[in-house]
């Protein structure tokens, strides 16, 4: 896992609504960091500008070392996972955590291998061939969370 460092980052939108105004949050390698605060206070917004979805306003935002700001999305390589957890609801628990792995072109014993260990790790093993559909909230956020990880990204979101 990367460093990820905000300096006086700033989100405002077109009406001059100042959605965050001079954050500064380094979280280093390997750290967790929960963000706790009422609706609408800015958590998703900065969370979602370290992702890239939303545009920064001015501030810097590093990953690992590099100035991410005006770098898309895809070449963060970052991992979000959606409070709707956003899974497939036509494939196994295994297809989900290994989409990524399959898309990417990874042969199918290191996709096994891969999956198998996140699996283990989160509990998921025995529900390997289930569908969401037949998973409690807990399991489908587990689920979401290994697809994250599967892709050994440089943060998780």
């Amino acid at each position: 896992m990367a460093e990820v460092v905000l300096e006086n980052i700033c989100k405002t939108y077109g009406n001059n609504f100042h959605a965050i105004d001079q954050l500064n949050l380094s979280v280093k390698d390997g750290e967790f960091l929960i963000l706790v605060g009422p609706s609408g206070c800015g958590k998703s917004t900065a969370l979602r500008m370290i992702a890239g979805l939303e545009d920064v306003t001015s501030g810097s935002l590093r990953i690992g070392g590099v100035d991410v700001v005006d770098m898309p999305p895809k070449d963060r390589d970052i991992a979000m996972v959606f409070q709707s957890y956003a899974l497939y609801p036509h494939m196994t628990v295994f297809e989900n955590i290994g989409f990524s792995m399959r898309l990417a072109g990874k042969p199918k014993a290191e996709r096994k291998k891969r999956v198998d260990e996140i699996a283990k790790t989160l509990q998921l093993t025995s529900l390997l061939d289930s569908k969401p559909a037949n998973l409690s909230g807990g399991q489908r956020q587990r689920v979401a969370m290994g697809r994250a990880m599967v892709r050994e990204p440089a943060a998780f979101l």
